[in-house]
């Protein structure tokens, strides 16, 4: 028999209202002949236009001017080709070339899935049993395109929880584009990637102990340009930069709000999206606390494990995971060292959970199998529904199932404390299986978490409903794990 678990009446739905700006891309050919239509407008009629397009957006952007000037500086190349000088341009004929090469985007169209709950970093001014949360969600607009999205709420005593109303302007981040790299850890990362060294060598040699991206990037121009080369031989070129840009760092404006903060796809290896994030409140030797979070990017073809790092949800930064552990989707990291080293766990094989340790955390091999597919409704698959929660009776893992006609349920397993290697229990029967209103959307018959909290003694579970909607469950954590042991 199952155990009772608590569905709660919160749903969070996609909103199309929720757009962003992006820069709209065109041929060359095209874009010149933009640029030299509004080259030849009269001054009157270049304020004229610009304004009433900022008459009509202004209210729904940020900083709306200073989009369409870095979109403008994105094709101001083209002007050369024009025989044009950037310095004949008027301010406001850039912003208005600018706005002719951006468009709106509308991040939550489609689906509003995956969430994971954590502790928010201010717990101030509030009352006995509040706490403070934080939610991240996986957004998906037009053309299947993930990204990071947050909402923040109060858990009250009785575990009733609250969300604020979104912000309704999104405020896009600047990006800072890693700035320095070591030619030996760089070769490293490269030869993971199975680029050859005799490729390598032909950007690396030209290259400083220490380079910045645009030093990358002269060079990888220079041997595009000044080498004949195969096909195969230009992609690897490619992955050079496309490794660089998975390195990127990303700072909000202090005045937006937590819901209006977008973590959208910046490098080419996240075109396709950004997948799946599990946030980890983690907590040094030293007591210090940093925000983690695991994610899969994904260009349309391949996957990349990715790590990003906050101690505010201010400044983000993002990293490559590597190592024969960092191979696949699934990865969650605990929420401290055990003992003296990071903890993962992961699912390398795509069906088995695997546990690994390390000293770097953005490194990870030796992976060990951790379970495997036990009962019926978990024979396609197993894996993490986020990171492990510490509890005194050991490490709680909510888990992930596939069974027959696909059927996505959770799960939930307790491993040993001081040895994470060893499953003490594990619920014979799912935790939460669809129900009838849950198993219709994007992706029928899904239920899915990527990350609980335990609060007043209760576990709690964001889950998405089919890949369409998301919601939560509590379920008492003595219950849960008395019916694990016992199982």
């Amino acid at each position: 028999m199952r155990i009772k678990v608590k569905r709660h009446p919160i749903r969070f739905t996609p909103d199309f209202r929720r757009v962003i700006l992006r820069f709209h891309g065109y041929s060359d050919e095209r874009a010149k002949s933009i640029i030299s239509r509004v080259s030849r407008m009269k001054e009157y009629e270049v304020s004229s236009t610009l304004h009433v397009t900022l008459r009509e957006f202004a209210k729904r952007h940020r900083s709306i001017s200073s989009i369409f000037q870095r979109h403008f500086d994105r094709i101001k190349g083209l002007l050369g080709q024009l025989g044009m000088e950037e310095e004949r341009f008027s301010k406001e004929r850039q912003l208005l070339i600018g706005s002719y090469f951006t468009m709106e985007y509308s991040i939550e169209s489609s689906a509003f899935f995956n969430p994971s709950v954590i502790e928010a970093p201010d717990q101030s001014d509030l009352e006995e049993g509040q706490k403070r949360v934080i939610v991240s969600f996986r957004a998906i607009g037009e053309g299947h395109i993930s990204s990071i999205v947050f909402r923040d709420g109060l858990i009250g005593q009785d575990n009733i929880l609250q969300f604020r109303e979104a912000g309704n302007r999104i405020g896009q981040a600047g990006i800072i584009k890693h700035r320095e790299y070591h030619k030996m850890e760089f070769s490293q990362l490269l030869t993971e990637m199975s680029v050859t060294q005799k490729t390598s060598s032909l950007i690396l040699n030209k290259l400083s102990d220490q380079f910045s991206y645009q030093d990358l990037q002269t060079v990888v121009e220079e041997v595009l340009i000044g080498n004949t080369l195969s096909g195969e031989k230009e992609n690897e070129i490619r992955e050079v930069m496309w490794l660089a840009d998975s390195h990127y760092e990303m700072n909000f404006s202090l005045d937006t709000d937590i819901s209006e903060r977008v973590i959208f796809p910046v490098s080419s290896a996240e075109q396709k999206g950004i997948e799946d994030a599990r946030f980890v409140r983690f907590t040094e030797d030293d007591g210090t606390v940093i925000y983690y979070a695991t994610y899969t990017a994904y260009d349309g073809f391949t996957i990349l494990p990715k790590l990003i790092r906050t101690t505010d949800f201010y400044h983000f930064k993002t990293r490559p995971l590597r190592g024969p552990g960092a191979q696949n989707k699934n990865l969650a990291l605990f929420p401290k060292k055990i003992n003296g080293k990071y903890a993962m766990i992961s699912r390398i094989d795509g069906y088995r959970n695997y546990i690994m340790f390390s000293d770097n955390i953005l490194v990870w091999t030796d992976p060990k199998k951790l379970q495997e597919p036990k009962y019926p409704w978990e024979y396609v698959q197993i894996g993490n529904c986020g990171s492990p929660l510490e509890t005194k009776r050991g490490w709680l893992l909510i888990t992930h199932a596939v069974g027959p006609m696909r059927r996505y349920c959770l799960g939930a397993s307790l491993f040993d404390k001081e040895n994470p290697t060893k499953e003490v229990g594990r619920l014979k029967e799912p935790l939460l299986v669809p129900n009838k209103e849950e198993r219709e959307g994007y992706v029928p018959n899904v239920v899915y978490s990527c990350g609980p909290i335990i609060h007043n003694d209760e576990v709690i579970i964001p889950y998405a409903m089919s890949d369409y909607a998301s919601s939560f469950i509590t379920v008492p954590l003595e219950q849960l794990l008395d019916k694990i042991v016992d199982a």
